[in-house]
């Protein structure tokens, strides 16, 4: 309770800004910082690595409402073959992101040791696991990428016209790898603005590229769905070359030696045992959506479209809010590593409360205007319906997100990587699943069932979250 309390106190304390050291944090966070945020106020530490977080999401969310802005304009086959190939290319970002959390778990744990050194071997280590690991996903990937869509239940048209489009993503993953574990390392080091200036690179590039290779102006082919797997590809891929350079510069906390640059298997060991609890609950989350969209595919092109029209815009406030849960996660493992357990609770608790607020305005907007958010990017017609109706329902469980995304990256951030699965797998697979089924097959309430099971499962989630961290065993976790 007394973290809780000390919490209220910090966030009453808004009304007394000095806006002239507001607009000199904001300055700081974005051109970057050499502070020590284990010694920093634990309000200024959040805000500080929380801005450039929050806008490298921004970016990242910008990119997934650009992709499919374009792409709505080529038809419903065209999303839903998007739909299709993101939903299976979830289990590629739960792979990403399990690394990108083990390494967050070691290197914020070694820069709160004052261990830079250490914290580079630890870097190259989480890069060559993920060289590793996405060669066994691309070779399959581009091989099967018809059967693929076949599978997901995609219609012979949907599966001719735009096989290309999963196999081009699948092939490219050790992009998408890199991206996610080199961010993972600048971040949990506390050069977070470092890891938004890559991912606005990323997605600049992709933005530009989308209508020139999707639609064929000027002198670039028109490729349609194709054009933008290469867009997002070749946008990502130089934001990575960007992120090589970074590490070698030596200007930052963390930097790339040559005798970093080794196997060291008990570190690989360290990080594939940590990652695959990170692995396994993004795997048992991002699998109950591919299961979800399998059932939402039972009702045809026109369902699928709409609800992937509807889940990109709910992306848009997930990842700013991800970006804040992301901020608490480093300052949980900065801080046990420097020994402040108290600290590392109390960050926690402001970034809830703020993320809390946060998407409960977003939230509130698409609930009573989704028609408004759907109009962008599709006209009247069955889409549209079906978009309006799942933002509408999906947004009311937005409050539950927000706790829930951030009392799970605090595990994460302190290297218990196992409680999050164990929820994420009760949540999902033993609740969303079957609810999502009961309701839209068995009852007959169609997308309507669906799109309720995610608000059930998310609110479930948020609870189970806040029981557990609540009994602090978190705080005694080694790594």
């Amino acid at each position: 309770m007394l973290s809780i309390k000390s919490t209220i106190v910090s966030l009453r304390r808004i009304k007394d800004i000095d806006y002239k050291t507001l607009w000199q944090d904001i300055k700081e966070a974005i051109s970057g910082t050499e502070r020590d945020f284990t010694e920093t106020s634990t309000g200024k530490a959040i805000f500080i690595l929380a801005v450039p977080m929050v806008l490298e999401m921004f970016m990242e969310s910008i990119f997934a409402i650009v992709d499919i802005f374009f792409v709505s304009r080529l038809g419903a086959n065209a999303v839903a073959t998007v739909g299709l190939t993101e939903s299976v290319m979830t289990i590629i970002y739960a792979v990403g992101s399990g690394l990108a959390m083990a390494t967050t778990a070691l290197v914020s744990r070694r820069i709160g040791e004052k261990k830079q050194k250490q914290a580079g071997v630890v870097a190259f280590q989480a890069i060559l696991v993920g060289a590793i690991v996405s060669v066994l996903i691309a070779v399959p990937g581009v091989i099967f990428a018809k059967d693929f869509l076949r599978l997901m239940g995609g219609t012979e048209e949907v599966i001719n016209e735009g096989y290309m489009y999963p196999a081009i993503m699948f092939g490219g993953n050790l992009i998408i790898m890199l991206l996610f574990i080199i961010n993972a390392v600048f971040r949990s080091s506390g050069d977070a603005a470092i890891s938004m200036r890559v991912m606005w690179l990323a997605n600049i590039i992709n933005i530009i590229l989308d209508p020139l290779l999707i639609f064929g102006y000027g002198p670039f082919p028109e490729l349609g769905v194709t054009g933008a797997a290469i867009a997002t590809t070749i946008g990502r891929g130089i934001a990575v070359i960007y992120q090589f350079y970074l590490l070698w510069s030596g200007k930052y906390r963390i930097k790339l030696y040559w005798d970093s640059v080794k196997v060291k298997l008990n570190v690989m060991w360290k990080l594939l045992r940590i990652s695959g609890g990170g692995i396994l609950q993004n795997l048992i989350a991002t699998s109950s959506w591919i299961l979800l969209m399998r059932i939402i595919a039972v009702f045809g092109a026109d369902a699928i479209a709409g609800y992937t029209i509807a889940i990109r815009i709910v992306i848009f406030p997930l990842l700013l809010a991800w970006g804040l849960s992301n901020a608490a996660a480093t300052l949980v493992g900065q801080n046990l590593g420097a020994n402040h357990p108290e600290r590392a609770e109390r960050s926690v608790w402001i970034a809830a409360y703020a993320n809390v607020v946060f998407m409960g305005l977003i939230g509130a907007l698409f609930v009573f205007f989704p028609d408004f958010w759907i109009g962008v990017f599709v006209e009247e017609g069955a889409v549209m319906q079906n978009g309006v109706l799942s933002l509408r329902i999906i947004s009311l469980g937005f409050l539950c997100y927000a706790m829930g995304m951030v009392l799970m990256q605090a595990f994460n951030g302190s290297g218990d990587t196992i409680t999050p699965t164990k929820i994420n797998f009760f949540c999902f697979w033993l609740f969303e699943v079957p609810l999502a089924y009961v309701l839209a097959v068995t009852l007959g309430m169609g997308l309507t069932g669906a799109a309720t099971s995610i608000v059930a499962a998310e609110t479930l989630l948020a609870l189970l979250a806040l029981y557990l961290f609540r009994k602090g065993k978190w705080k005694f976790k080694k790594v």
